[in-house]
């Protein structure tokens, strides 16, 4: 299927690996310009050359920038380097799992500023010309623990609600009748360093080994598995294409149908 977005122009951030390259890597294998952001220049720059690769040094270009995106010197570093997009994929590493005892107002605040408050900085950057040239994407990677909530991850929990809710609101204002959709995309157990990270941390509060604890999860999945990067930035190619033009102000959820709930 043709998503009718060659030439279009995203930006993706987090894009060095990850869910945030599967986005990436999807978009440029549709035609897309990409300009990709992270903080790793080495990664990043690998990665680039990745998706260089794809497109045979000829069209759809690609950009990276080596930045802290939820920074304000971060984002302006992006939008000096191409200042408009068709495309924004919002993506910031989740906060560190833990108990909620041990977290003080910085880390709270660390928490919402990535992730609630850098993506609407995005939206806000972006939308308005969106709508004005008649087209517009925007699909922010949240969690599925805004729909489940994960204990051991209360900071990502709560700052990623707040999202969720802003988001709710502001995909229904009217820039929804300019041809712009903004969405959430929701991971749930994923093969990346994010899932290995997660997969240590409760195995030291349980005492299981990280192996133990990570075929119990699969258990707990009806797929039996772990999604992967490249499923995940299809799904995301989608919800940036022409026919996902109605879909608008939803939670996508990815999982593999561990979510138990009917709606």
């Amino acid at each position: 299927m043709d998503f009718g977005i060659a030439g279009r122009t995203a930006l993706v951030c987090g894009a060095s690996k990850g869910l945030g390259y599967g986005c990436a890597e999807a978009l440029v294998r549709e035609g897309v310009n990409v300009v990709i952001v992270a903080r790793g220049a080495e990664a990043l720059e690998a990665a680039a050359k990745k998706l260089q690769a794809i497109t045979g040094g000829a069209t759809p270009f690609v950009k990276h920038v080596a930045a802290d995106i939820t920074t304000s010197e971060g984002r302006a570093a992006v939008f000096a380097l191409q200042q408009d997009f068709d495309i924004v994929v919002t993506n910031a590493g989740g906060p560190p799992p833990g108990d909620f005892r041990d977290w003080d107002r910085e880390a709270w605040i660390k928490a919402v500023d990535a992730n609630m408050l850098t993506p609407i900085e995005l939206i806000k950057a972006t939308v308005d010309g969106m709508a004005a040239r008649g087209f517009g994407r925007i699909v922010n990677i949240t969690s599925s623990s805004v729909k489940a909530p994960i204990d051991i991850l209360g900071l990502s929990n709560g700052a990623r609600s707040g999202l969720t809710g802003f988001v709710a609101g502001v995909a229904r204002t009217p820039v929804a009748a300019k041809g712009v959709t903004i969405n959430n995309l929701l991971p749930g157990s994923f093969d990346t360093d994010r899932l290995k990270g997660t997969m240590a941390g409760a195995a030291k509060k349980s005492g299981q080994d990280v192996e133990a604890v990570m075929e119990s999860r699969k258990k707990n999945i009806p797929a039996r598995r772990f999604g992967t990067p490249e499923e995940f930035g299809a799904i995301c190619a989608f919800l940036c294409s022409v026919q996902a033009g109605y879909v608008t102000g939803q939670n996508v959820l990815a999982d593999g149908g561990a979510y138990p709930g009917t709606y």
